[in-house]
This record gives C-alpha cells, sequence and structure tokens, in this order.
C-alpha cells in the first residue's frame, strides 16, 4: 500500500507542480512580448546522435523558407552561435545560412536521468516543464520546436502564447514497455528486482497507465506533432489522439555524399561497423558478444575481422559504459580485432564507412535507425534488430532485392556476422546496390521537402502577415 500511496503522491504532486509552473507562466506571459522567431527546444546539443542532426537540418529549413523568422536554440551547452554553426557542419555536414540566436539553459539537471534514481520518466518530465519555465521566460519565440522528446513542456508553451510545433523520435512510453513489464522482462527500463516480483511489476503497470494517460494529455496540446516512423506514429495517434496533426516525416540522413562511395571493400582484413551513441538502450554489449563468438566460429583459414565501434558520449554514466565495453573485449580475448572511435568528424565517419563490409544494429524498439540508413547508403551490409524502425521501415526489400538482414539473439547476430563474411563478392555487391538504392527514400532532400510541406501551414500565415 506505501508504494501504491507513493505512486500516487508522485503523479498527484507532478500535476499540481505543472499547474504551479502553467500558472507562473501566465503571469509572465502577459508581461513579455513573444519573439518573431522560431524558439528550438533541444538541451544538448553536442549528443552525436540522429536527433541532433534532425536539429540542424530543421533549423536550415526553417532558414530557407522563412528567412523573416529568427531561429534561437534553448540549450545547456555553454556555445556560441559560430560554435554550434560550426559543429553542424563538422559533425552532420549541414551548412546553416545564418548563425541562430543561443539562449542557455543552466537548469539542465533536472532533466538527467541520475537525478531521478526512482520514477525517473515522472520525474524527467516534471524537470522539463521547469527547464522550459526558465527557457521561455529568458525568450519567448512566436513558434516552439521541442526536438528532443518534452511533450511535458508543451501546455507551458501554450500559455506563453506559443505555437508548439514538436519532431517526436520516439514515445515516451509506448505499449511495448507496459507488455514488457507485464511479462516480468528484464530490461535497461526495468530492474531486475521489479522484474522478478510480480506485486512489483504489477505496481509499475499501473504507474506506467497513469502516466501514459497524463503522456497522453499533453502531447494533444501540440499544434503539429511529425513523427519518424510507422512505429512511432502509431504509437503517438494511439497515445495524443490528434491523427490530423500528426505527420510521418522521415529523418534527415546523409545518403548523397554516402552514395558516392564505391561498392568495392577489402576483403583482406573485413571490417564491421556499429555507428551509436554509447547508452545503455544501443546493446553495444550484445553486438560484443556477438562478434567474439563469431569470431571462434571463424575458420582459421579466413581472415579476422575488425568490429569499429563508432559514437559518441553524453555523460559521465556513457563514459563509464565505453570502458566497459573496453573491459570486456579483453575478457573476450577479441581486443585485437576490437576498435572504439568516441566522438569522430563527420568526414572521418565517412571514410570509416568506406571501409566496413556490414554494419551492426542491437537495439530493440528502435524508433528509426539513422544509421543503418547511413549504411545503406555507404554500400554497408545492414545486420539490424528484428523491430520496430528497421523492421517496419528500413530493411525492406528494393525492387525485390534484399537489402539487408534482421536478427534479434546474440546466436543470430553471430550466424549473420559469419554469413556476410563467407558471401561471395557477387552476393554481397547485390545486396549492397539495393540497400544503397532504398536510402534514397531517407535522403536529406526528402526530409526537406516532407518537413517543409508539414510546418508551412503553421509557419506561413504568421510570417506573411
Amino acid at each position: 500500500m506505501a508504494l501504491w500511496a507513493l505512486l500516487l503522491t508522485t503523479l498527484t504532486s507532478s500535476l499540481l507542480s505543472l499547474l504551479l509552473f502553467s500558472a507562473a507562466a501566465a503571469v509572465i506571459s502577459g508581461r513579455r512580448g513573444r519573439r518573431r522567431a522560431v524558439g528550438f527546444f533541444h538541451p544538448y546539443t553536442n549528443d552525436g546522435g540522429g536527433g541532433e542532426r534532425v536539429l540542424w537540418c530543421a533549423v536550415k529549413a526553417v532558414q530557407e523558407e522563412n528567412p523573416d523568422l529568427d531561429c534561437a536554440v534553448f540549450t545547456g551547452d555553454d556555445a556560441s552561435p559560430q560554435n554550434l554553426s560550426a559543429r553542424a557542419l563538422d559533425r552532420f555536414g549541414v551548412k546553416l545560412l545564418r548563425p541562430l540566436q543561443v539562449v542557455r539553459l543552466y537548469r539542465r539537471k533536472w532533466i538527467e536521468e541520475h537525478t531521478y534514481p526512482h520514477f525517473t520518466m515522472i520525474g524527467q518530465s516534471l524537470g522539463s516543464v521547469y527547464l522550459s519555465w526558465e527557457a521561455l521566460r529568458k525568450f519567448t519565440p512566436q513558434f516552439y520546436f521541442d526536438t528532443s522528446g518534452y511533450a511535458f513542456t508543451y501546455p507551458l508553451a501554450r500559455i506563453f502564447g506559443c505555437k508548439v510545433i514538436c519532431y517526436t523520435h520516439y514515445p515516451t512510453i509506448s505499449s511495448d514497455m507496459v507488455s514488457r513489464v507485464l511479462q516480468q522482462s528484464s530490461m535497461y527500463n526495468n530492474d531486475a528486482l521489479i522484474a522478478k516480483s510480480m506485486l512489483l511489476s504489477r505496481c509499475k503497470v499501473v504507474y506506467y497507465t497513469l502516466f501514459s494517460w497524463l503522456y497522453g494529455l499533453v502531447g494533444s496540446s501540440a499544434h503539429l506533432a511529425m513523427v519518424n516512423s510507422s512505429w512511432t506514429r502509431s504509437h503517438i495517434e494511439s497515445l495524443w489522439k490528434i491523427p490530423r496533426r500528426t505527420k510521418r516525416v522521415y529523418p534527415p540522413c546523409d545518403t548523397s555524399s554516402l552514395q558516392l562511395l564505391p561498392l568495392e571493400r577489402p576483403v583482406r582484413s573485413p571490417v564491421i561497423i556499429s555507428v551509436a551513441q554509447f547508452r545503455p538502450e544501443k546493446a553495444h554489449g550484445l553486438q560484443l558478444e556477438a562478434f567474439a563468438l563469431a569470431v571462434r566460429r571463424l575458420d582459421q583459414d579466413l581472415p579476422r575481422p575488425k568490429l569499429l565501434f563508432v559514437g559518441s558520449c553524453r555523460n559521465k554514466q556513457d563514459e563509464e559504459r565505453l570502458q566497459k565495453l573496453k573491459n570486456r573485449s579483453k575478457e573476450l580475448n577479441i581486443d585485437d580485432y576490437v576498435e572504439f572511435h568516441r566522438d569522430v568528424m563527420y568526414r572521418d565517419l565517412v571514410q570509416l564507412l568506406g571501409g566496413a563490409v556490414a554494419g551492426l544494429h542491437s537495439m530493440i524498439d528502435e524508433h528509426f535507425g539513422i544509421s543503418i540508413v547511413e549504411y545503406m547508403a555507404a554500400g554497408v551490409i545492414p545486420i539490424a534488430h528484428n523491430s520496430a524502425g528497421p523492421k517496419m521501415d528500413i530493411v525492406l526489400n528494393e525492387g525485390g532485392h534484399q537489402t539487408g538482414f534482421l536478427a534479434s539473439s546474440k546466436e543470430e547476430y553471430a550466424e549473420t556476422i559469419l554469413k556476410v563474411l563467407m558471401m561471395p563478392e557477387p552476393e554481397r555487391l547485390a545486396i549492397a546496390a539495393a540497400a544503397r538504392k532504398r536510402a534514397q527514400r531517407f535522403s536529406e532532400q526528402k526530409f526537406f521537402e516532407d518537413f517543409e510541406a508539414a510546418v508551412q501551414p503553421i509557419l506561413a500565415p504568421k510570417a506573411s502577415s
């Protein structure tokens, strides 16, 4: 009963706090005028992932189509407009038309996971409201654009008088998460202690159910919700219930420069690459175990492959996770065949992709999977997790030809790695060519077209008035 009371108290206090922040914002918004600008709420502008690419491409698209609208970014990073423009170009190859205004946030700790050892989702959601309150107090734009998935900030932005637009990479809560708790499955977002207890699992289901209702309530206040995949759209439409205001816009993937890479690859020392942030949900450990298993099963007379991990670290926890991977590679006696590349420049990433024959991805229910598209565009055969975005949108046949492989378990990944390594060159080239053709569906140009078609009905009336 104490746990039930704690759950209800947490949710009730969250609602009350949200109302208090909103009330305070309403008073402030009456005293401050809104700026003729689009404010991008993106607290981490150095995470190096697909979400950051979406941010810079979205800024560029707004600058191109609405030159009379200023662009500002709300971030907790200490960076100048010039530094951010340089980062967008160096890391992602996105050249902004002009520097954007930077609104520095100092309360970012309230959205960090370690701040909330328990009830992390509701804690971070409430923290995002507080952080957004700081942002909107400092700078109130006409259009509030969330590119990081903080739906609880939308009612607050509307009270400040903003039009709310969001690009949602994945739902904060989903029916899949609830199902796993019901099945008592232990994962990065379901502690083993809870998974082993029927009572605690039932209580967590109640918590998730109540949170889902709250999430749907705040999300429905968006004027426009763009989502990155079919899987994400199905969940957002179910939770937010605004299908007419929900548009699927595939994220921008750099397919143009990657498609210039030759499809032929070195066969003496085949390279397998893994591009992802060093986060728990990316399941790098599974890739390492599968690679070690594949190496052990590989015939001794065949060349030894190399596995390249390429990614970035957001914080100390990610750095510790990276170190554990390095230690684990030594324990598995494969450290001579594994390399780690952290925070590489975009040009270096292109070079690494140009030498790889296969690319690993192992996140369960990955909402989309930009790295998979990058593999395909570069002529790298993807071996992706058999769920969500990769399964529903990306690793599908193109013109009747196979474009890659899907796997779930360590054994399946190992078997597929061996299959690619021992594949005749004509067969590998045929799959790589089909994968490259399919990757064109997710180009930056396609993103700009779909993005502008979605946002212009919101931005254009105000921009032309």
